[in-house]
């Protein structure tokens, strides 16, 4: 795959010769995870952040995905609200992006790649916590006012 709008992914970051790895998008995704404002980077405290290429079958299922391009992201984990009378559990909050429909997106809008995956990490805790729209937009606001760290 290569991206028409071949471009670098963002001004601190060097141009790629090749489609970002899996790789590439966990730095990304960590990155956007140490830029994330003090009250949601408490919230995500201790969740694994996994970059796979494509949603499993069973994730397609569950999502009622038509395609494994439907799907940027999913946070797996106890709903809010509902931690406190769930069982013990034995697995921890995850936060699955899905690699290559993070790069068709981005290769379709011409977005910043880093942006779009800040973007995608907010609107995923957003959604678990329950968050408006209005909401995560003031937090990505908030994100982008305090950049990646050095």
């Amino acid at each position: 795959m290569r991206c028409p709008k071949h471009k670098p992914m963002s001004p601190d970051l060097p141009p790629f010769a090749a489609p970002p790895s899996l790789e590439d998008l966990t730095v990304i995704a960590d990155r956007a995870l140490e830029s994330l404002p003090p009250a949601l980077s408490a919230l995500v405290e201790g969740v694994a952040i996994h970059v796979v290429d494509f949603p499993d079958e069973e994730t397609m299922r569950e999502m009622a995905c038509d395609s494994p391009f439907d799907l940027l992201g999913l946070y797996s984990g106890v709903p809010f609200g509902e931690a406190d009378g769930a069982p013990l559990r034995m697995d921890v909050d995850r936060i699955f992006l899905y690699r290559r429909p993070i790069l068709d997106y981005w290769c379709d809008t011409g977005e910043d790649l880093p942006h779009l995956v800040a973007h995608v990490l907010i609107h995923e805790i957003g959604h678990h916590f329950g968050f408006s729209d209005a909401d995560m937009e003031a937090l990505e606001a908030a994100a982008d006012a305090v950049g990646p760290s050095p």
